[in-house]
């Protein structure tokens, strides 16, 4: 199973390079999916694999997600503060403070772009693409990857669950760093949703519960992240506006989204935390 969701997001990879290339519709967002999901894969699995022998196509398929995730950030974010400026009361300017924002937000995204580019056209990317072949012809297995399926993406479920909810209590200590603990939080969450995604060819609906509750607890993380980051842009963008009434009012709105994410995340997490989620069996 493993070897097949290798297989299949690396062949997402080569199927999407002229997409992005031609800067078509949400390409860039899933050959960002593809490369998070195989590196998960590898880090989650690992020990299946001789010692080793993911390590540089680890960090390679960071640096990828790293090059692609510059470019997806800002178009969410420019989609995120133009959707809610269009939201304002019409005496906070709606179309004035939106236009404003899809003005920046289309150039920020332009500004990097030429990074994507030399990213797919580097020395790098190609050994990127040659080490995965390389691995998926003659993957370096150990003895421990002829156990039984199900119960090893079990046992690697429950680990990702736990690593999670280590992450999830981190976060709601609070406290200085708070923000960062839950950001760090969601890509635990996010990390066992690839390993619940990879169990399911095997463990069917046990595997797709698992995989919608920390789908669930990702995406109110991902709201939180969402909400500081565009509160950061909004507050570092205000004085350079002629709009600053309208900035404040969706700065407003940002602080309140990601509070109302927080106090969301004990409900959410409870379900994502029964340990019958992980019995495969």
């Amino acid at each position: 199973m493993v070897l097949e969701r290798l297989g299949a997001q690396a062949a997402v990879l080569v199927e999407l390079d002229g997409a992005v290339r031609a800067d078509e519709p949400d390409a860039v967002h899933r050959m960002r999916v593809a490369s998070r999901r195989l590196r998960s894969a590898l880090r989650t699995y690992r020990r299946l694999f001789a010692a080793g022998a993911t390590d540089e196509l680890v960090a390679e398929l960071r640096w990828l997600g790293s090059a692609l995730g510059r470019a997806r950030d800002r178009e969410v974010l420019g989609e995120r503060l133009v959707a809610r400026a269009r939201e304002l009361p019409e005496d906070c300017g709606p179309d004035r403070v939106a236009a404003e924002l899809e003005r920046w937000g289309r150039a920020e995204y332009r500004r990097v772009w030429p990074e994507v580019l030399a990213a797919l056209d580097s020395p790098r990317r190609r050994a990127l693409a040659d080490g995965l072949a390389a691995l998926l012809d003659d993957p370096p297995l150990r003895r421990r990857a002829g156990r039984a399926a199900g119960s090893e993406l079990a046992r690697v479920a429950a680990r990702e669950q736990r690593r999670t909810a280590e992450r999830v209590r981190r976060a709601l200590d609070g406290g200085a760093g708070r923000d960062e603990a839950l950001h760090d939080a969601r890509k635990a969450a996010k990390r066992a949703r690839y390993a619940g995604e990879t169990a399911v060819p095997v463990a069917g609906r046990a595997a797709e519960r698992y995989v919608e509750r920390m789908k669930a607890v990702q995406d109110v993380l991902g709201e939180h992240q969402d909400a500081v980051v565009a509160a950061a842009a909004l507050r570092g963008r205000a004085d350079e506006s002629g709009e600053a009434f309208g900035y404040g009012v969706l700065y407003g709105w940002e602080l309140a989204a990601g509070e109302a994410a927080r106090r969301e995340l004990p409900a959410v997490w409870r379900r994502a935390a029964k340990r019958k989620l992980t019995r495969f069996g």
